[in-house]
């Protein structure tokens, strides 16, 4: 993890805490360095605050099945795939379908 872009972030954070730019920031700095806590920390605030934010649902169900947190994961997925469509992301929308299913068929080889 770059220790000084993210203090840089949270200097930025401090100055407009509501900037999803800012928040995704922290997140992916944290996601970088597979702190899945702390990366969820900041996309649970995005998924709250910040829900038609399409970037952060790849990420942030990615952060949750890494964390062991499959059941969320899905919920994430799904929620994401709705978001994009309304927002027409075709980019996150394409890029989302494709992680689910590469989700769904990873879960499905663990049973």
């Amino acid at each position: 993890m770059n220790q000084q872009r993210l203090e840089q972030l949270f200097d930025f954070y401090k100055e407009d805490p509501n900037d999803p730019f800012i928040i995704y920031g922290i997140a992916t700095e944290y996601t970088s360095d597979e702190d899945w806590d702390k990366a969820l920390e900041y996309y649970k605030i995005l998924l709250k605050d910040h829900e038609d934010y399409a970037g952060t649902y790849y990420h942030a169900a990615r952060a949750f099945a890494e964390n062991g947190q499959s059941e969320e994961a899905e919920a994430v997925y799904v929620k994401g795939l709705e978001i994009c469509k309304k927002v027409n992301d075709q980019h996150a929308l394409k890029e989302l379908q494709t992680a689910y299913t590469n989700f769904q068929l990873e879960d499905d080889d663990e049973w």
